[in-house]
């Protein structure tokens, strides 16, 4: 028996003995670590635009201050209220000039130098003290059909001439010339309800009355004098 388990023993040993170099062999080296050019200019590249990305948020966000904006539609002439404007939030652009919202006070109570819609920013050059119409002179609305105006769109400040037209059935002559008044083109707007041009001016007031009465019958078309100052 001990003869026995010697041998199993020295087979043990033996086996044990050829298993040792087996693992050894087995055991693969470390992989070798390879550099990839294009992924490593891929990092910094992301790097970077990261960085720019920071920067520009940084710069956008410390360029901005408050304005003020216009809340809801104001007409030429219109008084400014304060419910009519809010401040805005706007990065700075060398070429406007909005009015600091610290500054509303100098703007609420003034009156609207041209339309202005929602949404616009508010500048010093939108605003007036002037009153419309002013002294010695009265605003008058005079419908008109599209036929009875020019085909350039009026533009405030225009010099217009309010002419009597005989209508329809009438003759035109040239013994009498038709009976014209001269007025100056405060804004136009469109009446929804028949389609005619509104067009606002602004006459001496000793001419309102008849103008009015002429715009009435609906006698009157509209010409526009040059433009040239």
């Amino acid at each position: 028996m001990a003869i026995d388990t010697a041998r199993v023993n020295g087979a043990v040993q033996e086996r044990a003995g050829s298993a040792a170099p087996a693992r050894e062999a087995a055991v693969a080296p470390p992989p070798k670590l390879r550099r990839r050019p294009m992924l490593v200019a891929a990092s910094i590249a992301a790097i970077c635009l990261g960085a720019l990305l920071a920067a520009f948020a940084w710069s956008a966000t410390s360029t901005t201050r408050s304005v003020l904006a216009v809340r809801v539609p104001v007409e030429r002439g219109a008084l400014i209220e304060s419910s009519d404007v809010v401040a805005v939030q706007v990065s700075t652009d060398p070429a406007l000039d909005p009015v600091p919202a610290s500054q509303s006070d100098t703007v609420v109570g003034q009156r609207a130098a041209v339309d202005i819609a929602a949404g616009t920013l508010l500048t010093r050059a939108q605003v007036t003290t002037a009153v419309v119409p002013p002294a010695g002179f009265s605003m008058v609305g005079v419908g008109l059909p599209a036929a009875s105006m020019p085909g350039e769109p009026l533009l405030a400040g225009d010099k217009v001439r309010i002419v009597a037209t005989p209508g329809e059935q009438g003759e035109v002559t040239t013994q009498d010339a038709p009976a014209t008044i001269d007025a100056t083109v405060v804004g136009v707007r469109v009446n929804d309800e028949n389609g005619q041009n509104v067009v606002s001016v602004l006459v001496p007031t000793d001419d309102a009355p008849e103008l009015a009465a002429r715009a009435a019958t609906g006698k009157v078309a509209l010409v526009l004098d040059s433009r040239e100052r």
